[in-house]
């Protein structure tokens, strides 16, 4: 299996056979990484970090210099003609030409996807504001792999800040297809964004038992239980009867306890971030019985989440998450670079097809994506980058965008073919009618507002906002 040319995005550009495969090669150069040495010899790699790191990018170029390559780096945006105002499609041809594969990590979420889309060699995401992350989850699975001997059938909680921890996002994602079952507790106010709520239950097909920080899912030592993914592989006690369920599983501890910071760098101004409650994993926490075997995760770096006095127990695994990070970047560099082939792993079943095949919707109709670190919302960008978002679902109609995954849940519909450019037979309905269901894919218009409907020449069809339009 070649992996060669491929761009690593988002986790779900491998599937689970491909994830499977980087890791059993990463586990075959961690024993021998001294004689890896000629396998990109000639290579550059172009390390792009606009956003501060120490783990990512040294594990990254120590990765590319064990391979015998070389590395050209930027560490400061403001050290780039993107402090000119270059814009990053630019940016992205340019150093495509001076490099055979380019890593990078940008606070605007989706800038990676628009450097894959310009730049003609691989691209591989280092994280892309609070999107996705997925060589960490590369890491995080190999750490589990190891300490556990398999990825399939898992009970992990994730912890901490769920809604802009970039990791958890493909970590979550990445669990899922694997099996797990997930217990999320987030900090309150940083629980799971809906729009990777929605990608885990519909994509996945797991089921998710909500229980909304409530006191009585409160376990001894923890914050509030807000969910937990129930993977659809087998009978499970918490479907059932899930109040009495979850102090069963909880009783039964989990695998993994994976923590994160407190991003306070994506906080808004103003939103109250120095003031959340965010409780500390440390030795008594560790004594409860319930996690008597339960191994613990962090991304790093830590800052008051994690106690010191943990660090000497066999328990405590995110040193080992760091370290394993450059036989895992050095297993992706290569297999990307095509110096090496991926061995898909024996007796594993075939992978499931990871992306669907939604349609996209690129018409200018003034639609723009919600989130304001979305590289499509960025000035500099929309020169040449146009909103496009995924159809997702159309009860109720619901839009992804293409760069940074939030959604959109646009009100208003037209149809481009039956209008025909007369006037008098304009007309917009309500996203809700049954016109969305009977407008083929190709002539369907969206808009935001009635404003907007109307300044662009349509009219209300008021029939078809009662669900009852004629059939045109």
């Amino acid at each position: 299996m070649s992996l060669a040319n491929r761009d690593l995005i988002t986790i779900d550009d491998f599937s689970n056979q491909e994830i499977e495969a980087v890791l059993s090669l990463a586990d075959e150069m961690a024993g021998s990484i001294r004689k890896q040495s000629g396998l990109c010899q000639g290579m550059v790699m172009a390390s792009l970090f606009f956003e501060p790191s120490t783990r990512t990018r040294l594990s990254f170029e120590a990765a590319m210099n064990r391979l015998g390559g070389r590395v050209i780096s930027v560490v400061e945006m403001s050290n780039t003609s993107l402090a000119k105002g270059e814009s990053i499609a630019d940016m992205a041809r340019v150093v495509g030409s001076y490099a055979d594969i380019i890593v990078i990590r940008h606070p605007w979420e989706g800038a990676a996807q628009v450097v894959a889309d310009y730049a003609e060699v691989p691209v591989i995401n280092a994280g892309d504001g609070g999107h996705e992350h997925p060589t960490q989850t590369l890491c995080d699975l190999y750490t589990l792999k190891k300490e556990r001997q398999t990825l399939e059938g898992l009970k992990i909680a994730l912890w901490g800040d769920l809604k802009y921890g970039r990791t958890v996002h493909s970590l979550a994602y990445a669990l899922a297809r694997f099996g797990a079952d997930i217990h999320f507790r987030p900090s309150p106010g940083l629980e799971l964004p809906e729009h990777v709520v929605r990608k885990l239950t519909t994509e996945y097909s797991g089921m998710l038992e909500r229980y909304n920080g409530s006191e009585d899912m409160k376990i001894e030592g923890l914050f509030p239980l807000d969910a937990v993914y129930i993977t659809p592989s087998g009978p499970h006690q918490l479907a059932n009867i899930p109040a009495v369920g979850i102090q069963i599983e909880m009783e039964k501890g989990v695998d993994a306890l994976y923590v994160t910071r407190l991003q306070k760098e994506r906080i808004e101004a103003g939103a109250g971030g120095d003031e959340l409650y965010y409780p500390v994993v440390d030795k008594k926490l560790l004594r409860e019985k319930r996690f008597e075997e339960t191994i613990v995760m962090h991304p790093l770096p830590r800052v008051d989440e994690l106690a010191y006095e943990i660090d000497a127990d066999p328990r405590s695994m995110y040193f080992k998450q760091a370290q394993r990070g450059v036989p895992i970047r050095m297993a992706l560099i290569a297999l990307l670079l095509g110096a090496k082939q991926a061995a898909v792993p024996e007796g594993k079943r075939p992978s499931r097809v990871i992306k669907k095949a939604y349609t996209v919707y690129k018409r200018s109709t003034g639609l723009l994506c919600l989130n304001k670190n979305c590289v499509s919302r960025q000035e500099t960008e929309t020169r040449y980058i146009k909103p496009r978002f995924q159809i997702v679902s159309k009860n109720p109609l619901t839009l992804r965008c293409v760069y940074c995954e939030h959604e959109i849940h646009p009100r208003y519909i037209a149809s481009s073919k039956w209008h025909q450019g007369i006037v008098e037979r304009k007309r917009y309905y309500s996203a809700d009618s049954s016109m969305l269901r009977r407008i083929q894919p190709e002539n369907l218009i969206i808009f935001d507002s009635e404003d907007i409907a109307q300044a662009r020449g349509f009219k209300p069809a008021k029939k078809a906002f009662r669900g009852k339009a004629k059939k045109r």
